[in-house]
């Protein structure tokens, strides 16, 4: 899909068109991510910025003509931050209500955060969680490591998506409302052996290679069955960790043994063309079978 600058409207701009030329697509605007998220324990922790922002995203909903909204807040970061949490969504759902918008939430795989949170109160106003089961390890990690392995493999205290998962559901939050994040993108590791080794630096930008830059030139692929985790080693990336066709295929039938909502991904523009599609290998295993 091609997106235009700022004079075209930008991403915003484009897909409002999308939706234009197919109504039938549900489309949702992601508020927050990262640095962006600064503003939430603000805007959530009184009623009347709430319902301001319950407002201002029913204009915006309406004003584009997409179907509900994403709250990227990372993170709630104590009891407190988390009950203002819930409150928020429940004025967004004042203003944006169930039976015609959408409402979901991106929250990091981890207990260490989704403890701060009651997720079992969080289903009356959530449609789904986007459980983003990557950045497990990086550039603020001691040792390398897989950044989205779905099973610690022989590391057993090591995180991945499977505990996440398991820790979500266990505390009565639907499974068929959670969405199993799939990074679009490596994280490098220089001079590391692998998983649970030193490292000195990381390659690519800020750490990170786009999928579609992976296996990097000279190396070989090598997917770990065992963690559900593909990597590469050597050249200018060192070793670096990632998702491929093969791992997002098992991530898919994890999906449908744990009967979860699906898959999502970070982010689309980064994925590859033809048969190494991260996006098509992962919608053909959740529809085909």
């Amino acid at each position: 899909m091609p997106v235009d600058g700022a004079a075209g409207g930008g991403c915003l701009g484009s897909f409002m068109r999308l939706k234009q030329q197919h109504p039938h697509l549900q489309l949702i605007i992601s508020i927050g991510g990262g640095a962006a998220s600064q503003h939430f324990p603000q805007v959530a922790a009184s009623a009347a910025t709430r319902d301001h922002f319950g407002k201002s995203v029913r204009g915006l909903v309406d004003a584009t003509g997409f179907n509900g909204i994403d709250i990227d807040w990372e993170h709630p970061s104590d009891p407190e931050q988390g009950r203002n949490f819930l409150a928020l969504l429940a004025a967004i759902r004042i203003h944006l209500p169930d039976e015609r918008y959408l409402l979901t939430a991106a929250l990091p795989a981890g207990r260490w955060a989704l403890q701060n949170i009651d997720l079992y109160k969080a289903q009356d106003y959530l449609d789904l969680i986007n459980l983003m089961a990557y950045d497990f390890h990086g550039s603020w990690s001691q040792k390398s490591g897989h950044h989205a392995q779905l099973y610690p493999g022989n590391m057993p205290d090591a995180a991945n998506g499977s505990a996440a998962v398991d820790y979500v559901v266990s505390t009565g939050f639907p499974a068929s409302k959670i969405l199993l994040g799939v990074p679009v993108y490596g994280r490098s590791f220089l001079n590391s052996r692998g998983p649970g080794h030193p490292y000195q630096g990381c390659g690519g930008e800020e750490g990170t290679f786009e999928y579609k830059l992976l296996p990097r030139p000279g190396t070989q692929e090598v997917v770990d069955t065992t963690t559900i985790s593909a990597s590469c080693y050597g050249g200018d990336g060192g070793w670096v960790s990632y998702d491929n066709p093969q791992t997002v295929r098992m991530k898919a039938d994890y999906c449908r043994q744990r009967r979860l909502g699906g898959l999502f991904y970070w982010t689309g523009t980064a994925d590859a063309p033809g048969p190494r599609s991260l996006i098509s290998a992962g919608f053909k295993a959740l529809h085909d079978a």
